[in-house]
């Protein structure tokens, strides 16, 4: 069996099927060494240095309806609040 192309005509990558993630092997054991070296070194998992934060936590109470629309659109609700209220600023 063929396997199927990564990318379309167009360049575009398809959605990764699990029988692609199995056929993938670490970037140690593909890539030349001297570029393996210039990788960061993070275990899995390990998030890297942070830049100050930009935001401030804060709780705010909101009306259930108005929650609830915004976590029906889905990942991403809370920065669309945030659009939403940046937008009263102007």
């Amino acid at each position: 069996m063929s396997r199927k192309p990564l990318t379309n005509e167009s360049g575009e990558v398809r959605e990764l099927t699990r029988r692609d993630m199995r056929q993938m092997k670490p970037a140690a054991d593909v890539l030349p060494a001297e570029l393996v070296d210039m990788l960061p070194k993070k275990r899995r998992g390990e998030r890297g240095p942070q830049k100050r934060s930009t935001k401030q936590q804060v709780t705010l109470r909101l009306d259930r309806d108005v929650v609830d629309y915004f976590r029906a659109t889905g990942d991403g609700w809370q920065s669309r609040i945030n659009e939403a209220l940046r937008k009263t600023l102007d």
